[in-house]
């Protein structure tokens, strides 16, 4: 007589499993869609008007840290040694499969600018051909992608805080064409016990057009699950990721702010 009732708790369990699966898999800024999730609406289109004059100029604040000024990658590494990503004509080109470009220095809240370009000669399809993005604290991502005529889920295209929040807008130029990210990051604290004393927060100006406005990171991004924290240093470096697709940058630089 045990064994039907082993058979219930067992079908119930399962049940209980996947449900508990399927409920982590919701998007945690809107739990009526999963992550990425393609039925989630697609953020309007905004034309971001003309490039601005100091993203022509490639000029920085005085009290900037340049990390890329058209010359060389003497303020980057690799994960295991020196970057091997390409500069020609004063650009930055993604070395296809030579791991991530990472600061050698490491910041915590900070201003980051960055100007990307998705060349012609690449095939965006998704998040195919088209893909980087960049890494605060090297867990916390603000995606870089084609999102000018190319469809993704909301939550993985350009300007997204990716796997957690879509732009408000898509404010990306053509394809060949320069975007730039003029980010404000504010670091988590943490307390001694390795709780989340504060989140971290992120405010994102896509082409001068704000897409993400003091908008809380659930925690490191991560792929198809939710996002969670664990206790790190203050600061770490900054990383910009390679996807395997050669896009290009230039006019990088951050400026650490108060604690």
């Amino acid at each position: 007589m045990s064994t039907p009732r082993l058979v219930v708790l067992s079908t119930l369990a399962a049940v209980g499993l996947v449900s508990s699966v399927a409920a982590a898999q919701q998007s945690q800024s809107d739990p009526r869609y999963k992550v990425h999730d393609m039925s989630r609406p697609q953020p309007p289109v905004v034309d971001p008007g003309t490039p601005s004059s100091q993203a022509k100029a490639g000029t920085a604040p005085a009290d900037a840290v340049v990390l890329f000024d058209g010359t060389n990658l003497s303020k980057w590494r690799a994960g295991n040694g020196d970057a091997a990503w390409k500069v020609v004509d004063g650009v930055i080109e993604v070395a296809a499969g030579t791991g991530s470009l990472i600061t050698r220095e490491s910041f915590g809240d900070c201003q980051f600018h960055i100007e990307w370009m998705v060349p012609t000669s690449l095939e965006p399809d998704g998040q195919k051909g088209c893909n980087s993005g960049v890494f605060f604290m090297e867990m916390y991502e603000v995606q870089i992608l084609h999102s000018n005529g190319n469809e993704t889920y909301p939550d993985g295209m350009a300007g997204s805080l990716y796997g957690q929040y879509p732009p408000l807008v898509n404010a990306c130029r053509p394809q060949g064409e320069w975007n730039t990210y003029d980010i404000t990051f504010t670091a988590p604290r943490f307390n001694d016990n390795g709780s989340v004393k504060t989140p971290a927060y992120c405010t994102v100006l896509f082409n001068g057009v704000v897409v993400q406005n003091h908008v809380e990171f659930f925690g490191r991004t991560a792929h198809m699950r939710p996002a969670a924290y664990s206790k790190h240093p203050d600061r770490l470096p900054i990383s910009i990721q390679d996807h395997g697709d050669k896009l290009r940058f230039r006019n990088i630089w951050v400026r650490p702010l108060g604690q």
